[in-house]
């Protein structure tokens, strides 16, 4: 009996798990871009180029903690919550993709002799089988003098786990400003803000433009509609990110509130100048800091 019972609770799940994956993207809906293909759009590769460096704006949304580096004996693990608003006509979902939506990440941060500090980040999306995972070197420039901030440089790079068809990869550059203030002798308070360079590769394999062909239209047409969009060279697909926090820490515990915009600049596609929507993005962190 209890098999029985257990065969049908796999069968009832069936479909609300099939449903958990509605955020995997399908590249295809994207349009096709092979002029004799099925379902060709000759917007298809701008389509491609502006939902990769909108998702990308997504993975690099968040920095999570100020230009201050822990000092060389220290690290850090945060448990973070990131909130991104993002044009869901961009985002080629299996299912419908209903808007502003979230994802959540775990960050740990260690730091090193001569102010250095290296971190790593890893991500999920959502309803969805992919992940991804980020590596992070920070290089204070200047911290911890009474009545100057902290200045640090930071070199980032994120790349998208499990994702079917395309690879998408993004790094950049940041540079932070922020000034810790002391209260009561075991609480801080550090506002910070920045800026980045933000820097996106992406490329497809073969993508099946019409994934609901019968094995009879298959075996007829054996490589019709496979076709790969124009691959994306990070040089030439840059945007700016601006950000700004507050990070609060009290004993070993801390709390960091994040947000940031990213902007992008329009790009040639198909003799007309075409523009990628800002995404907004809002973190909230906890974790303890040693």
């Amino acid at each position: 009996m209890s098999m029985r019972l257990a065969c049908l609770a796999l069968l009832a799940a069936a479909p609300a798990f099939a449903q958990g994956f509605s955020n995997d993207f399908q590249i295809s809906k994207l349009g096709n871009p092979q002029p004799d293909g099925t379902g060709f759009d000759p917007r298809a590769n701008g389509n491609f180029r502006a939902f990769a460096r909108q998702f990308a704006a997504v993975m690099t949304s968040i920095n999570g903690a100020p230009p201050e580096t822990l000092g060389h004996s220290a690290f850090a693990f945060a448990a973070d919550a990131t909130y991104f608003a993002v044009s869901p006509s961009l985002l080629p979902t299996l299912g419908t993709f209903r808007g502003p939506t979230w994802f959540p990440s775990v960050h740990l941060r260690k730091g090193l002799p001569f102010s250095f500090e290296v971190g790593a980040r890893a991500a999920w999306f959502p309803e969805s089988r992919m992940g991804m995972g980020g590596l992070e070197l920070k290089w204070a420039l200047n911290e911890g003098f009474t009545y100057l901030p902290d200045i640090g440089v930071r070199g980032f790079i994120n790349k998208l786990i499990n994702s079917r068809d395309f690879d998408l990869t993004a790094g950049g550059l940041d540079l932070g400003i922020g000034k810790q203030f002391a209260i009561a002798g075991m609480i801080t308070l550090t506002p910070y803000a920045g800026w980045s360079l933000v820097f996106v590769g992406a490329s497809t394999g073969n993508v099946d433009f019409r994934p609901g062909r019968t094995s009879a239209e298959a075996d007829a047409d054996l490589f019709k509609d496979y076709y790969i969009f124009n691959s994306l060279l990070a040089i030439n697909n840059t945007h700016n990110r601006f950000y700004g926090g507050l990070r609060f820490i009290g004993g070993h515990a801390l709390v960091n509130i994040e947000a940031s915009y990213s902007v992008f600049p329009t790009f040639r596609d198909n003799n007309e100048n075409r523009s990628i929507p800002g995404v907004f993005a809002g973190t909230a962190s906890i974790g303890l800091d040693f």
